[in-house]
């Protein structure tokens, strides 16, 4: 959580742990302090009650925002469909910082998450056809979303399959994955 609250920040923003109290004090602009307020939100024990403040977002920008993060994660389904898995990586933001967890691994930097999608994926047979169902789009900010969902391989002989938690952020580019925790079933 912590990890993930940091890539929210902007670089004049900082996060303090008060130790074993569990409390946090966060220093930034508004909006990013927001969208790390829903994240904790987002994933509270039921029983307790989050004591950080939220702000709302027009619904209007909420339903645009939500339909642009879909057609990021729609254009990452065709294009791994077609075998291009650059294409697919447009998907990511093209920094050192973007992280890849899935199994024990966790891969930084778009680059090297490139290179480990082409090392896992070296051939059409090993790509199958993806697609991604139940997706969940939570909006931390105007500029930070949470994404659940599931992924299928449907493959020749196999169909692998499991969940997905991405944050994006809104860069100059668009809608952009920063960190992608993926899980196999």
């Amino acid at each position: 959580m912590l990890r993930l609250s940091k890539l929210l920040l902007s670089q004049q923003g900082m996060i303090e742990v008060h130790g074993q109290l569990g409390l946090f004090t966060v220093t930034d602009q508004r909006d990013n302090v927001e969208a790390i307020a829903r994240l904790f939100e987002a994933y509270h024990e039921p029983n307790s009650s989050p004591s950080l403040s939220r702000a709302e977002t027009a619904p209007g920008a909420k339903d645009s925002e939500a339909t642009a993060i879909r057609a990021v994660l729609d254009a990452q389904a065709a294009a791994w469909n077609r075998g291009d898995v650059e294409g697919y990586m447009d998907g990511y933001d093209r920094s050192p910082k973007t992280e890849f967890v899935g199994g024990d691994s966790i891969t930084r930097g778009w680059q090297e998450v490139l290179d480990r999608y082409k090392q896992k994926y070296d051939t059409r047979e090993k790509m199958g056809t993806l697609t991604f169902t139940d997706l969940e789009i939570n909006m931390l900010s105007g500029d930070a979303a949470l994404v659940l969902g599931r992924w299928r391989l449907k493959r020749a002989n196999d169909e692998p399959h499991g969940t997905f938690t991405l944050l994006f952020r809104k860069t100059k580019a668009g809608w952009r994955i920063v960190h992608d925790h993926s899980s196999s079933a």
